[in-house]
Parts: C-alpha cells; sequence; structure tokens
C-alpha cells in the first residue's frame, strides 16, 4: 500500500485549506508512521483506548482528533492532549469537557455533531435541539470548551444526490448558526463532513475537514 502516495493524491484534489484527518481506526504503528514520515500530522481515532495507547507510543506533534462517539467516562483518558473532537453531542458531553479541560488547564475545541443521515443508528442533535442548547449555552459558563464548528454524517448509501442533499442541509445550517450565535467569533469556521467514500462531494458542498481511512491505508482487516 503507498500510503505516501495516496495522501499526496488526496491532498492534490482538494482545495486550499481543507485539512485530512487520517483515520487510524485499526491501523498499526508501522503503517501511522508511514504517513507521519510522508509530513502528514493529522490522525484520528474512533475509540478512546485506542486513541490513548497510539498517543502514547507516537511522535508529539501529531495532531490528534477524536472522530467517534465519545462517552462522557472516558473524556478524561485524551483531555490531555486531543485537538478537536469532532461528535459532541450532547450539554453532558459538552460540560463534561469542560470539566476535564479545566483539569488540565486547556481549552479544547469541538464540534456540534448534527444529525443529518436517514439511519437513526447515527449520533447528534436535530436543528431545534442545536438552537436550543445555543440559546442556553451563554449560562452554562463552559469557559473551558470552544465550539469551532459542526459535524455531519451522511446515509450509507450509492445515491450521491441523497448524500449531497444531506452535505448542503449541514453547510446551509452552519451559515445559519454563524450568523445568529457566532457572527464575531473566528473559530467558529469548522465543518467536518465526508469520509473516503463521500469525501468529494462533501467538499464540493463546503467541508472544511474531511476524515480519511481506507483511500489512505487501503481496506481494514479485521
Amino acid at each position: 500500500m503507498d500510503i505516501r502516495g495516496n495522501i499526496k493524491k488526496i491532498v492534490d484534489s482538494l482545495a486550499p485549506g481543507v485539512k485530512v484527518v487520517a483515520v487510524t481506526k485499526t491501523r498499526t504503528i508501522p503503517e501511522i508512521m508511514e504517513a507521519y514520515d510522508a509530513g502528514h500530522r493529522i490522525f484520528g481515532e474512533n475509540k478512546v483506548q485506542e486513541l490513548a495507547g497510539k498517543q502514547e507510543l507516537l511522535p508529539g506533534d501529531i495532531e490528534w482528533h477524536m472522530v467517534g462517539h465519545l462517552q462522557t467516562n472516558k473524556v478524561k483518558y485524551i483531555a490531555p492532549y486531543v485537538s478537536l473532537i469532532h461528535g459532541v453531542d450532547s450539554l453532558k458531553l459538552l460540560r463534561t469537557v469542560n470539566k476535564e479541560a479545566f483539569k488540565n488547564n486547556r481549552v479544547i475545541d469541538c464540534l456540534l455533531q448534527v444529525h443529518i443521515a436517514l439511519e437513526e443508528t447515527k449520533f447528534g442533535f436535530s436543528e431545534e435541539e442545536l438552537e436550543g442548547l445555543l440559546d442556553q449555552l451563554p449560562s452554562e459558563d463552559l469557559l473551558n470548551v470552544r465550539i469551532s464548528g459542526l459535524m455531519g454524517m451522511a446515509t450509507f448509501t450509492s445515491d450521491n444526490d441523497l448524500i449531497r442533499s444531506e452535505f448542503r442541509y449541514l453547510a446551509e445550517l452552519f451559515r445559519k448558526l454563524k450568523k445568529s450565535f457566532f457572527r464575531e467569533k473566528n473559530y467558529f469556521c469548522e465543518l467536518s463532513m465526508g469520509m473516503s467514500g463521500d469525501y468529494l462531494i462533501a467538499v464540493e458542498e463546503g467541508s472544511t475537514i474531511v476524515r480519511i481511512g481506507s483511500l489512505i491505508f487501503g481496506e481494514r482487516e479485521y
């Protein structure tokens, strides 16, 4: 597997400024180091245990993103170093991240996850829930978290029109919230949508962060 070549191909296919998170779920340390040696620095993990284990063994200048569903009781394990949490899907989780960030004297960037897919199994806020949360936030005094954007996962389907419509909806919601809640906040600038199968559509619809695993490292062997 030409990991270096794969990364170059993906980066070359993107608009300037779009970040690639190399998703390392089930990947070995040598595979990750191959991407690192190619100059890549942003890596993402789905599971806290796997993230914590890899973070200890890999270079300190890696920017680690938590891209999977995060449980409140696991936040403390990644709070000392995580750069961005992609999937904040409750006020309870946001409060926990704030508490653990405070203990580590950090401010942790978070994306609010929006449910845009047809599948019920996907996590995330509805538009109404999101607006309710953002109305409430000023009274919460969460000084150690920073909401820097939104994240969403499209329906797992071969219907590109459906995928595009879901990404477009999320991008429109992002712009709407930027206008109404984050007008003066330059840090609210990230829209994480798109994975190996649909990242090009996501970028066309305004994604600033794509999460790519198999296109970099090859299909997973379980």
